[in-house]
């Protein structure tokens, strides 16, 4: 029998004050159309797609130009941002002296092909940088792929900034890349200042909440809604380019634990860390004292928390604010979820 449904808990917050209680909170995907998109994410998300070429979904956004927007419970139509600056440590705990926005973005993107071979700038690129932004460190979990996917990350060993820009003129830019074919499952690291591009394929990404991209190449192509090529950044994007050794590419899972549910450390550093979780017997999921992030990338189940039962579908993305703590999860047959913590920036622990 299902959990009863439970009103939200008030808590006082002064004299004749209260609020109603965090809880589990869903987003509403933001689409975007993009010149390399397709269609594929609609086997991913249950909001219909504009027309078009769709390339990103942005799952989870506090962006001023993009704010996700909650889709469930009495906070209904609140933005991320705007529950951020009422609730910043109800939402964030331990970590909300750290950060004046939420510091992750997270997106699913279809290529149908291969996007603009581009570099994202560090933390430490701070001439590059526009006011207010950060760096961009990324990963991707791949979750489709088709006959022509192919993934670039970062530059072959001995690769130098006149062999790249030269490369761009005569066409041979790819013979200096590291290329992957990947398969569905694959967890593929992006850090800041790496080469980078994928085509062919649907992957779920985290990165931090920054939207700062230096085209190399966008492979020739014209937009067909302004008649024009994108805007190419090749100085800028050589200046922030890591041409020594990388971490970037394919990761090699960790196993955590196999009790209930099998956990996966899928990707560790220092702006996120990011786990896979499948199993088909409850399990728990959040963490004391710091917000999680929740996602289903297959199956159905339900996050159960307070009395209070939130179903979860494929597609769905889910905040775990930080005064929720340790919530149960309980699949309806095998399900499959991604898990992400924001560590602490001064200790790096999460």
């Amino acid at each position: 029998m299902a959990a009863p449904i439970a009103t939200i808990p008030v808590i006082k917050k002064g004299p004749g004050l209260s609020r109603k209680l965090l809880y589990p909170l869903r987003f509403s995907p933001i689409y975007q159309y993009t010149l390399w998109g397709g269609r594929r994410l609609a086997n991913i998300l249950s909001a219909p797609l504009p027309t078009g070429p769709i390339g990103e979904a942005w799952i989870l956004s506090d962006r001023d130009d993009h704010a996700s927007r909650v889709t469930n419970g009495a906070y209904k139509g609140q933005t991320i941002r705007q529950l951020f600056e009422e609730f910043p440590e109800q939402l964030m705990g331990r970590l909300a002296k750290h950060f004046h926005r939420f510091p992750l973005l997270l997106k699913f993107l279809d290529a149908r092909e291969m996007l603009s071979l581009q570099v994202h700038p560090s933390d430490s690129d701070t001439q590059l940088l526009p006011m207010g932004e950060s760096g961009k460190t990324e990963a991707w979990v791949v979750l489709e792929t088709g006959k022509e996917s192919r993934i670039y990350a970062g530059v072959k060993p001995g690769t130098t900034a006149n062999d790249l820009r030269l490369s761009l003129t005569n066409g041979t830019v790819a013979e200096h890349l590291r290329c992957v074919n990947p398969k569905p499952g694959d967890a593929v690291f992006i850090p800041a200042g790496t080469v980078h591009t994928l085509g062919d394929a649907v992957v779920f990404e985290v990165q931090e909440n920054s939207d700062v991209t230096f085209r190399l190449s966008d492979w020739d192509r014209v937009d067909a809604n302004t008649g024009q090529p994108r805007e190419l950044q090749v100085d800028k994007a050589l200046d922030c380019i890591d041409f020594g050794e990388s971490s970037a590419g394919l990761t090699a899972p960790v196993v955590e634990t196999t009790t209930h549910v099998k956990r996966e450390r899928l990707v560790q550093c220092d702006h996120f860390q990011l786990w896979r979780l499948r199993g088909q017997s409850p399990f728990t999921v959040g963490a004391e004292g710091v917000p999680r992030i929740l996602l289903c990338i297959d199956g159905v189940g339900q996050i159960l928390h307070g009395g209070v039962t939130h179903p979860v579908g494929k597609g769905d993305v889910f905040l775990l604010p930080a005064e929720l703590g340790v919530s149960a999860f309980q699949p309806r047959g095998g399900v499959t979820l991604l898990e992400i913590a924001i560590p602490d920036p001064k200790t790096g622990t999460q």
